[in-house]
């Protein structure tokens, strides 16, 4: 049984590893600024606990850190999942916005790994998974600040993977287009949802787009002991997009 820390725990991929890892009998501490979405990921199961957290917040990351590690006794695996998207150029995205993205999608990472591996080394191993992805290696138009954070995301994971070896393993997970919220908010603010929905099938060379429990499994794994030689590297759940230049 581990000690599982999931940021932006109560929707999509998030979610998924609740689920994934409740089932795999280890104690979970979700994290989510959402109060509704986390209340609902109450399963009355003794080894969930949840917190209403702004990751962004550094006050607020060590002392929810701090109270989970009280409940439940130091911490095995952190899940930097927490994310947010915005649509703009670097001309069109203001100052509030892009200091938004990069608060949510890359300060907090920063923030929940410096306040989880101290509580890692005391146990003389711990995984830290940081959620990326595809677009920190191609990139659609309009999503500047997006690809910014997410870039920046494997950066933050070798400096964690050099810095900490050999106890503590590092990698990150960078999903494609999944099906989440995020996903299906995002389609509505089209002319056509049901197009760009199709668009977003047939932009993969799997023609599906993933689900979230695939991701969480790759994650669950990663995490897992079976790892234990995988580090400082990203994996791509893309479902091959970006390999393929099209034409015969």
């Amino acid at each position: 049984m581990k000690n599982i820390v999931i940021t932006g725990a109560a929707k999509g991929i998030g979610k998924a590893c609740v689920n994934y890892f409740l089932n795999n009998g280890d104690n979970v501490i979700a994290l989510d600024i959402d109060k509704t979405a986390l209340s609902e990921l109450s399963l009355e199961n003794a080894q969930l606990s949840m917190f209403n957290c702004d990751v962004s917040n550094s006050k607020n990351v060590k002392e929810t850190i701090q109270k989970a590690i009280e409940s439940v006794g130091e911490i095995d695996v952190l899940i930097n999942n927490a994310g947010i998207q915005r649509y703009s150029t670097i001309t069109e995205t203001t100052e509030e916005e892009w200091d938004l993205v990069m608060n949510v999608n890359l300060k907090s990472a920063f923030l929940c790994a410096k306040y989880t591996i101290p509580s890692m080394l005391k146990k003389g191993k711990g995984v830290v998974v940081n959620v990326s992805s595809v677009q920190a290696f191609i990139t659609q138009q309009k999503v500047a600040p997006y690809t910014t954070s997410k870039t920046a995301m494997l950066g933050l994971t070798r400096s964690i993977a050099v810095d900490y070896a050999p106890n503590i393993r590092c990698v990150a997970v960078c999903p494609g287009t999944v099906d989440t919220p995020m996903l299906r908010n995002a389609i509505k603010e089209s002319d056509n949802p049901e197009k760009v929905y199709q668009e977003c099938i047939d932009m993969h060379l799997t023609k599906r787009i993933c689900p979230p429990e695939e991701v969480a499994a790759l994650i669950g794994f990663l995490a897992s002991d079976n790892a234990g030689s995988i580090t400082g590297q990203s994996f791509r759940v893309d479902g091959g997009l970006g390999i393929h230049i099209g034409g015969n």
